[in-house]
């Protein structure tokens, strides 16, 4: 199986047990949070060897997350531990219908203190890919500086990078100053993952295929737009495609839909899967991703995967269109 690099913030996550608004809550779910260690999380339950680079305080969170990625057997030799800032959390309400309200509590954490310096004992020629998202550079003009220097580490390397935008406005110091920075990481990337919503801030247009466009005249390799419960929209320079989403049953909560769409394009790619195949397990794992209340709890491993799109599967001989 390939080996992947991801490099992000986990926070602890306070999910609501009860509806209504959050200041009227009593009760609530630990669970392990952060779009780039789901997607760790998710690659390594479909058997394929994760290193997570991240800083976490020496706080009892930083030790739950620690253990929580010991447990699922990501690669913890570069998540490193400070004395002086504290690890991240966040707390989401329950809600029955679209996203829930997330409020966050992460400024001055630990991993907004991650630097070059950080990275330097990481072996970046052992991988054979990079995954990043948008939220990471957000944390700090550090966390920003990093990003730079893996992309230029990566492309001098030559490893295939991954990234979803994952728009956080309230972590940047203007809107524009962030779509100038997403866009420009996304340029130096080989797949870039925007959701419909966030093409339509970063490229001016909610048109699935002119976003698409806007990053293959920049030198991207492929584009798979995210389109929610509609599926997704996928092109190359040589190929383009809408694949239809899975239904289901009830959504119980849509955090963490996106990373497991990742999860499911960037597994099946590297393991050499056509790239039409590659958004239908995107589309599959994100579908089951909803059913669940946490971020990361529904995504399967092989066997689970497997069974789910087989007997989706039965029903969904037209997933693929080219209209």
């Amino acid at each position: 199986m390939s080996r992947i690099l991801t490099i992000g913030e986990p926070m602890v996550l306070f999910a609501a047990d009860e509806l209504g608004p959050l200041y009227e809550i009593n009760h609530f779910t630990k669970y392990l949070a952060g779009s780039e260690v789901n997607v760790s999380i998710g690659l390594k339950r479909l058997n394929h060897d994760v290193t997570y680079v991240t800083k976490l305080g020496n706080d009892p969170f930083g030790k739950y997350i620690y253990n929580f990625l010991q447990h699922e057997r990501i690669d913890t030799s570069h998540v490193m531990f400070d004395d002086k800032y504290p690890t991240g959390f966040q707390i989401k309400g329950k809600t029955l219908k679209g996203d829930p309200d997330v409020f966050y509590f992460r400024k001055g954490s630990a991993a907004s203190h991650v630097s070059i310096k950080d990275i330097k004992t990481i072996d970046f020629a052992k991988y054979d890919h990079i995954h990043l998202t948008g939220i990471f550079p957000a944390l700090s003009d550090i966390t920003r500086e990093t990003i730079y220097e893996i992309l230029k580490i990566s492309e001098d390397k030559g490893i295939q990078i991954s990234f979803d935008p994952n728009l956080r406005p309230t972590l940047w110091k203007s809107q524009e100053y962030m779509i100038q920075t997403i866009n420009d990481i996304a340029f130096h990337c080989n797949i870039v993952l925007p959701g419909i919503q966030e093409g339509l801030i970063l490229t001016g247009s909610d048109d699935h295929e002119k976003i698409a466009d806007f990053y293959l005249e920049k030198g991207t390799s492929i584009v798979a737009v995210k389109l929610g419960e509609n599926g997704a929209f996928v092109k190359t320079k040589n190929e383009k495609f809408y694949v239809k989403g899975y239904k289901v049953a009830r959504v119980v909560d849509t955090v963490g839909a996106g990373d497991g769409f990742a999860v499911g394009f960037i597994s099946a790619i590297l393991e050499g899967l056509p790239i039409k195949e590659a958004a239908m397990r995107g589309n599959a794992i994100g579908s089951l991703q909803v059913m669940t209340p946490g971020d990361n709890d529904g995504l399967p491993n092989r066997y689970q995967l497997e069974n789910y799109i087989r007997e989706k599967g039965e029903n969904n001989e037209n997933t693929i269109s080219n209209r």
